[in-house]
This record gives C-alpha cells, sequence and structure tokens, in this order.
C-alpha cells in the first residue's frame, strides 16, 4: 500500500499545480497503467475493463446503440429512422434529443475514419427519405458537428449555413418538435450570430421544451467567455436556469458546468476544488442528480462531471458512488473533450479507487 499512496499523492499533487498535465494522452496513459498495477480497478471492483469502455454514449441505451451498430455494419438507415419515429419530440424531448446527436456523431465519426464514404447511410436515409423529420434533424446536426470539427477550414461558414437550412426543413417536417430548433442553437454559436439572433432561437426552444437540460447545456457555450459571452454572463445564466427549476430537474446541475467551462488552464490555487465556489456548484449537482428521475436521459452527463469534480475535490467515496452508476459508457463530457476519451476516464477511475482505497474504503 505504500507504493499507492506515494502515487496517489504524485497524481494529486501534479493536478493541483497543471490541470492540463492529466489531459495529455501519453500521461494519461502511463497513470492508467500504474494505477491498474496498484488498485485492478476492473478485478476487485466489478468496473468494466478498459478496452471495452464505450465512447458512444454517454449511458446505455440499447435501442440506439443496436441502431448506430446496424448503420455502421450495413449502412442500412431504417433502423435508426424508426428508432426517432417512436421517440416522441414531446413526451421524451430529451431522450429524441440525444438520440439524434448519437447519429450524428456517429456519421461524422464514419466519414473522420472513411473521407468521402463513411456515413453513407446518413446521406441514403436523406436521399430516400427527404420528408423523414428524423432523417433531417440528425443531418442538421451531423453539419454541425463537422464544422465545429474544424473552425478553420474555409468550408466553415458555408456547412453551417446549409446547417441552418436543414434545421428550418426539419422544422416544418416536426412541428413543435424542440430538437432543430436547439441544433440551430449550434449553428448560430457556431456563426457568432447577435445575441439577439440568439434569443430569439432560444425564444422558441424555450416555448417547446421549457426545461429541456440538452438545450440548456447547448445555449450555456453561447455565453461562455470560449465563444460569444464572458464567465458571468454564463454564470448568470446558469443560476438563473437552476434557480427556477422545477422539482426532478437536472438544471440545478447548470453551473457546475459553467464552472467547468471556466477552469483556467494553469491552475496555482491549491483549494480550487474545494473553495466555496466549486463546492455550491457539486452540492447543487448532487442535488439535481439524487432528485431527478433514474431513467432521464441526461443523468449520465452531469454523473461523469461529478465524477470529475469529485476526484480533484478529493472527495472519492463520493466519486466511487457515481462511477458505480456510470461506469461502462463514457460518451460525455468532460472524457469527450480529451484527445484520448478511454484514457482520460480510466485514469480519473483509478484515483478515485486509490484515494478510497487510502482513505480506509473496503474493496467489493
Amino acid at each position: 500500500m505504500e507504493f499507492l499512496f506515494i502515487l496517489l499523492a504524485l497524481v494529486l499533487i501534479c493536478g493541483v499545480l497543471v490541470v492540463p498535465a492529466m489531459r495529455r494522452r501519453r500521461a494519461g496513459q502511463d497513470a492508467v497503467r500504474g494505477h491498474q498495477v496498484a488498485v485492478d480497478p476492473a478485478g476487485a471492483y466489478g468496473f468494466v475493463p478498459v478496452e471495452q469502455l464505450d465512447v458512444r454514449l454517454p449511458g446505455p441505451d440499447p435501442e440506439l446503440l443496436a441502431a448506430v451498430t446496424e448503420a455502421r455494419r450495413t449502412q442500412d438507415w431504417k433502423p435508426a429512422s424508426e428508432l426517432l419515429a417512436r421517440t416522441d419530440a414531446t413526451t421524451a424531448a430529451e431522450l429524441r434529443w440525444q438520440r439524434v446527436q448519437t447519429l450524428a456523431g456517429a456519421a461524422v465519426q464514419e466519414l473522420a475514419e472513411a473521407p468521402g464514404t463513411g456515413g453513407m447511410w446518413l446521406r441514403h436515409w436523406r436521399v430516400v427519405a427527404p420528408k423523414d423529420a428524423g432523417g433531417a434533424a440528425v443531418q442538421a446536426e451531423f453539419l454541425v458537428q463537422q464544422a465545429l470539427r474544424d473552425p478553420s477550414s474555409q468550408d466553415y461558414r458555408m456547412i453551417l449555413e446549409e446547417a441552418r437550412s436543414v434545421c428550418a426543413e426539419a422544422a416544418l417536417l416536426a412541428p413543435g418538435d424542440a430538437v432543430p430548433y436547439i441544433v440551430r442553437l449550434g449553428v448560430e454559436r457556431g456563426l457568432g450570430s447577435s445575441e439577439a439572433e440568439f434569443q430569439s432561437v432560444w425564444e422558441t426552444v424555450v416555448a417547446r421544451a421549457p426545461g429541456h437540460m440538452g438545450a440548456h447545456l447547448a445555449a450555456l457555450r453561447y455565453w461562455s467567455a470560449k465563444w460569444h459571452g464572458s464567465q458571468d454572463r454564463a454564470d448568470a445564466f446558469a443560476q438563473r436556469a437552476a434557480g427556477a427549476a422545477p422539482a426532478g430537474s437536472l438544471l440545478p446541475a447548470l453551473p457546475l458546468f459553467a464552472v467547468y467551462d471556466h477552469l483556467s488552464d494553469v491552475n496555482l490555487v491549491r483549494g480550487l476544488y474545494q473553495s466555496a465556489v466549486v463546492s455550491q456548484a457539486i452540492e447543487a449537482a448532487r442535488f439535481a442528480v439524487a432528485h431527478a428521475p433514474a431513467d432521464h436521459p441526461v443523468l449520465p452527463h452531469v454523473r461523469h462531471l461529478l465524477v470529475w469534480f469529485l476526484v480533484r475535490a478529493e472527495r472519492f467515496q463520493e466519486a466511487m458512488d457515481q462511477l458505480r452508476k456510470v461506469d461502462g459508457h463514457i460518451g460525455a463530457v468532460p472524457w469527450t473533450y480529451e484527445t484520448d476519451p478511454v484514457g482520460a476516464y480510466a485514469t480519473y477511475r483509478a484515483l478515485a479507487v486509490a484515494g478510497w482505497e487510502a482513505q480506509g474504503g473496503a474493496r467489493g
């Protein structure tokens, strides 16, 4: 155990001084290998082995996974179309949005792996069934994700303008569906639209799905300092939404995402993750998680971010509690922001286990 304590101490000391250190691929992979030898989280705790971690989804959705797998394997778009047709835009607005995002992301990934031919199923879908509202929504989100992969591309604005047109088409095909307008939030953010233009789209989203957590996360990015706002404006947006949240909503967790978006690349404050601002955001997110429906589609997203913050705050038991609920699927912030999502997640998981044991936690 002495080796474990020394290893954990070294990692945590480095984490206090330099935030990006845990984001470097080589460091992440080395830490994973070292921690696996020390604590063997997969074997001792029943966690999913590193090589089996799934980066496609934030949490389990067997129907969606089957549709994504079938599209990739056979280029058949019909299972995806049928799935979205069954996902009601009113009663399952959060789930519909997440499924559109995942399907679009799958097509983007396939195209990156095989330029020119990857993701052909989406193109077939749009040609064969041009009036399919689900296909239009997926294409619009695909275009946004494709553009944002390379903002320096000379085609960047052209792709986003096309996405805006497809959003309008999707909205006409599915009156009352918030998804085309949530996609538009990404379009307007990417194009640098004025606050008035963005607010107009936002008001349409809110009219259709007032408590939509996914929509609030999309809007939060516009107001962040990295895009067209500031830390104060992002915090204000998040706090307003959290304060007006109905019972059972995940919106009280929004301030934690605002905090994460505005962390400095270099942290010289040793107690940052135990500070009042961070602690309050963590507690609000924990409250939201505890009171939200167990099947809320965005719940895994909040749990994953909580793991990141709880490990850095050295609240290892609480981090373990969250890990036990989300382990296996890691397609969520903060891991998806990393060059090596699997390595980053596995590192934090191993740190949580090591810290838990160092504080007296028992295996099993």
